[in-house]
This record gives C-alpha cells, sequence and structure tokens, in this order.
C-alpha cells in the first residue's frame, strides 16, 4: 500500500509584481482619461434635458419603423435618452476607477467581527486616504460633474410621475370618485333586464339589485367604471318599522328606501337580506348595516353608514332618483373623511 507523504502549510506565494499603469506614467495618457470621464458626465445634462423635450415633444402615437425596428417613437426615445445618460454614468465611474484613482495591491488580514476603537479609527483613516487616492483634490471638476449628472437624471424620474395619473384634487374628486350617474329623474331599473321598477310591484321584505337607467349608454372603460360605483339595492319594508331622520323624511316612498350597494369598508358588493331585523350583511369582511336606521353601521369593520339614494315616483308610479348620493360612495379615504359639508347621520 502506498503511504502518504505528510506536507506542511503551503508558504505564503505573496502578490504577483504588477507594473505601473500607462496613465500613471505617463502625463497625456492620465489627462485623456480624465477629459473622457468629464465628456461623459458631461452629456448626461444634456440627454436628461432630451428626455424631458421627448416626453412632452413626441406625440404618444407616432411610430418609428425603419426596416425589422418597428417600436412607439416616445417609448423609444425615452430609452435611449434615459438608458444612455445611465449608461454614461457607469461608465464615467469605471473610467474612473481604473484610469485615474490610485493602483496599489492591498492585502486585509482577516479579524474578530467585534469592531473596536482603533478598527473605527483604521476605518476613518481609509476613508480619508480613499479620497485621497480617488484623485479629486487635483481634478476636482470629477466630482462636481459627478455630482450634476447624477442630480439631473434623477429629473426624468420626477418628469414621469406625471404618468401617475392627473392630481387627486378636490376639483378631480368631485368629478369622478364623488360623482355617480345618478340624477334628478332618473329611474331606477333592474340591473339583469333593465326594466324599470314600480313601486307598486315591491312587496315589503323584498329586495331589488338596481342600477341607474342610463348606464346603458356608457360604453367600455367608462361603462365599467360608472357601473363600479352606481349600483343600488332597493328594500321596502313596513313604514312604522323604520326609522327615518327629519333630513330623509322624503327619501322613500311609503317605505321603499334605496342605498348604495358598495360597502364602505373595502368596496365589496352586498345584497345578503336580513327581511326580519332589516340588516345587510357584506359577505366580505361581516360588516353589516342596519337598512332600517339610515344604513347605519351594527356590526363589522365598516367605519361609516351606507349612503343612502333620495327616491320618488314619477308620474307613471316608476321609482326615480332625486338627485345624486349626497356624500361618495364606497371605502373611506382620508379627504372623505375630513369634510364637513355633510349632516352627522348622513355618512
Amino acid at each position: 500500500m502506498a503511504t502518504v507523504e505528510h506536507v506542511g502549510p503551503i508558504a505564503d506565494p505573496g502578490l504577483p509584481h504588477e507594473g505601473p499603469r500607462y496613465t500613471d506614467v505617463n502625463t497625456s495618457a492620465g489627462n485623456r482619461a480624465y477629459v473622457q470621464v468629464l465628456g461623459m458626465l458631461a452629456l448626461v445634462p444634456l440627454l436628461a434635458i432630451a428626455f424631458v423635450v421627448c416626453y412632452f415633444a413626441v406625440p404618444k402615437d407616432w411610430v418609428f419603423d425603419y426596416g425589422p425596428l418597428h417600436s412607439n417613437a416616445l417609448h423609444l426615445s425615452l430609452g435611449l435618452t434615459g438608458g444612455l445618460a445611465v449608461l454614461l454614468i457607469g461608465l464615467a465611474c469605471i473610467h474612473w476607477a481604473k484610469q485615474i484613482m490610485n493602483d496599489h495591491e492591498m492585502v486585509e488580514m482577516r479579524h474578530p467581527a467585534s469592531s473596536p476603537a482603533e478598527d473605527r479609527a483604521a476605518v476613518a483613516q481609509m476613508w480619508d486616504e480613499g479620497a485621497a487616492d480617488s484623485g479629486l483634490g487635483r481634478r476636482k471638476l470629477i466630482g462636481g460633474a459627478l455630482v450634476g449628472a447624477v442630480g439631473t437624471i434623477l429629473l426624468p424620474v420626477v418628469v414621469m410621475f406625471a404618468d401617475m395619473g392627473p392630481h387627486p384634487g378636490s376639483g378631480l374628486r368631485a368629478a369622478t370618485i364623488e360623482k355617480t350617474l345618478w340624477a334628478e329623474g332618473v329611474k331606477l331599473v333592474n340591473d339583469v333586464t333593465y326594466e324599470p321598477i314600480k313601486a307598486s310591484e315591491l312587496e315589503i321584505g323584498s329586495l331589488v339589485n338596481a342600477e341607474p337607467e342610463n348606464l346603458k349608454d356608457e360604453h367600455g372603460a367608462q361603462f365599467v367604471r360608472e357601473k363600479a360605483k352606481s349600483p343600488i339595492v332597493i328594500v321596502r319594508m313596513e313604514p312604522e318599522r323604520i326609522k327615518i331622520p327629519d333630513s330623509r323624511k322624503d327619501w322613500h316612498v311609503a317605505g321603499i328606501l334605496a342605498y348604495s350597494k358598495i360597502c364602505t369598508h373595502v368596496g365589496c358588493p352586498i345584497s345578503l337580506w336580513e327581511r326580519t331585523t332589516h340588516h345587510l350583511l357584506c359577505p366580505c369582511h361581516q360588516s353589516t348595516f342596519d337598512l332600517g336606521d339610515s344604513g347605519v353601521v351594527v356590526f363589522g369593520p365598516a367605519a361609516r353608514s351606507l349612503p343612502q339614494l333620495p327616491i320618488a315616483v314619477d308620474g307613471d308610479g316608476f321609482l326615480v332618483a332625486k338627485s345624486d348620493f349626497t356624500v361618495p360612495v364606497g371605502p373611506s379615504y382620508f379627504e372623505r373623511d375630513s369634510r364637513h359639508d355633510y349632516k352627522k347621520g348622513d355618512n
């Protein structure tokens, strides 16, 4: 059997000798590298400005069609200007590190993971040495050019925030999420057949899911948006068993009331009706509303009552809206809950 000879630890071979860089021994080469770094960083602000110009000037429906390349012109211009700007910053930093910063071998011995005071002092010293090695003391324009390049590359990012949508101010909310298709004279129709609903045909204890008659005039995305805000439930109860605030005396028709179908917790559609208790239960998180008492919350996480739709009957006996909802429908949001232009109990 062959024996294995014991070999001791291999001697530390050390670091191979590395000759000086060309930019270290040739002043002209070092200056050329310096100018190249500055040139790349100087192009970044120009590309950032070009990005902003393209964002506003290039029409969104333009198409760049050249040979095999078929692309939206706006997307192509934004990708080229923004991508090149970021690429140039990276290339400038790499070129700076490889050609201008000090180039010498370093060996870091292993040490315990703790950080004693002498180590912190050593780190601070290394920082100072790194700052000196960067060459900023002699070539200060690189630092300013880098800060300017990084600062201006943020400009396209800020401009692109405009694509997040219009500013959600009070005017926009009033025209969108706080407004539905309901208005004076709009008929209440069945949400499946779109047939108008007669007050005389509703039995006590019944519940009908309904929509505004003018919903069928909407199309595409607008139809979906309006359908998400306007569904209601119509219930009929014994007039003597419901509580009606003075501000809502004329909002019902012989015990027939209409409420938003959208839960005020997270916006689930609700129609689980308990006719004996007059409670409407949300199947998502069990919020429960008393439709016999202004739609107030009697259980669950919902923070406010179901909005009630004022209704009346027209000359033919059909149920119609008297106005839009007096408060926004759906889940709560900060601006909505900070409003004070509605009476307590009408929320």
